[in-house]
């Protein structure tokens, strides 16, 4: 019975201390306690740096290609000039030029049927008056194609300045350029100014090379001409004859 009372005794005492010791305890909110954990908290800072780069890259990586589609759109982008008007509208007056070439035209056919006519041997069976007028349409024909010549010298001379304007234009619009498309623009048209000039030095030559080979040709039909004339003033009964000649008809002596 005593031990019965003890135990007792102890257990009641416990019951009446443990109001005591607890009440520090349940008088803190359990949601209220606050626990650090070092470990987890490294790990979530190294997970945060980590989204940040990813995103750091994929913005880095957007820039570049937002710059690739404004390089390539540079690239793409047409010259916002052209001479090609103008070029043409020189080769035209240059080709217009030869194309009213006097007389003889630059033809072929045209070229050997009037050199058949005008430049063979003279015909022995052709009379005075038309050896005079053959002589006559060869000189004209030199003087056309001297005319013809200087005519198309003047027109290359008045390109020159056209010319001049086109390639600093051009110059300055490929020095400009903001792309591959449109320096190459700018170069093909240089070029295309480049064969407009060689046109103009080929007309230019080809005019001159005519009118020398027409005075060329005439001279030599004219020698031609000239023996034949002298032939039929040397032949006995065709050439000269003496005779009277009174210098005043009327005259009663």
């Amino acid at each position: 019975m005593k031990l019965r009372n003890s135990r007792a005794a102890r257990f009641a005492a416990a019951l009446l201390s443990a109001p005591v010791a607890l009440a520090p305890m349940l008088a803190t909110p359990a949601h209220a306690i606050i626990v650090f954990d070092p470990s987890n908290y490294a790990q979530n800072v190294l997970t945060a740096a980590r989204s940040l780069q990813q995103i750091t890259n994929q913005i880095t990586s957007l820039q570049n290609e937002a710059q690739m589609l404004i390089n390539q759109a540079r690239n793409l982008a047409s010259l916002p000039f052209s001479s090609l008007q103008q070029l043409q509208q020189s080769v035209q007056r240059t080709q217009q030029l030869l194309n009213q070439a006097q007389n003889i035209a630059y033809d072929v056919q045209q070229i050997d049927r009037m050199f058949q006519q005008k430049y063979g041997n003279v015909s022995l069976s052709a009379s005075d008056q038309q050896l005079v007028t053959d002589a006559r349409s060869r000189w004209q024909n030199t003087v056309g194609g001297l005319q013809d010549a200087m005519r198309v010298q003047a027109s290359v001379v008045g390109n020159i300045d056209t010319n001049r304007t086109q390639m600093s234009a051009l110059v300055g619009q490929s020095q400009g350029a903001t792309g591959a498309l449109q320096a190459t623009q700018a170069g093909n048209q240089l070029l295309a100014l480049q064969a407009q000039q060689l046109a103009d030095l080929t007309a230019v030559v080809a005019a001159n090379g005519r009118a020398q080979a027409l005075q060329s040709a005439e001279q030599a039909a004219a020698a031609e001409q000239g023996r034949e004339q002298r032939r039929r003033f040397l032949t006995p009964g065709s050439g000269y004859q003496p005779g009277n000649a009174r210098m005043f008809p009327n005259s009663g002596n």
